[in-house]
């Protein structure tokens, strides 16, 4: 099969990996109302760490339901990728998780740390980050995913310029 293909082909299955995890926990409360009894501020920097846990922590709780193998989710801060999806012996998903305000105009956004990118392709040639981004809506102190608004693309179809 050729590069382009495979990528393809793991852009999908990671996309109907996460529509599954979605189905698992549609929404999760970030705190009790009491203690924020205005809500959260509608902005995706307040709970995007948070959010990234609860979608890596729960395809790992749920490897087998998901019919994985396991989810590699103890990475360093300076990973390219949030997790390992280890699908089978042969198959390994690197997911970089981007949280996005699905009630909001989609915006032009950059992806960081090119530079790195480079080398990590560079140094190990069956390496293919794939990013998932996960379109949220707020509610109060509550989180939703939005199951039309979780894309799943590949960096190597971007045009990034290095200046």
């Amino acid at each position: 099969m050729c590069e382009i293909q495979t990528i393809k082909k793991e852009i999908q299955a990671i996309k109907t990996l996460f529509l599954k995890v979605t189905e698992i926990i549609p929404s999760f409360n970030v705190t009790d109302p009491s203690i924020l009894p205005y809500g959260l501020k509608p902005h995706t920097r307040s709970i995007s760490w948070i959010a990234e846990q609860v979608i890596t922590q729960q395809t790992k709780f749920h490897n087998s339901k998901l019919k994985i193998q396991s989810v590699d989710i103890d990475m360093p801060d300076t990973c390219l990728h949030d997790c390992v999806i280890i699908k089978n012996n042969e198959e390994k998903f690197y997911v970089n998780i981007k949280i996005t305000n699905a009630e909001i105009k989609a915006n032009k956004n950059d992806i960081a740390a090119v530079e790195k990118l480079y080398m990590q392709y560079k140094s190990n040639s069956s390496y293919r980050l794939n990013y998932a981004v996960f379109g949220v809506k707020f509610n109060n102190t509550e989180v939703s995913f939005c199951k039309n608004a979780i894309h799943v693309f590949s960096p190597q179809f971007l045009p990034i310029y290095v200046t």
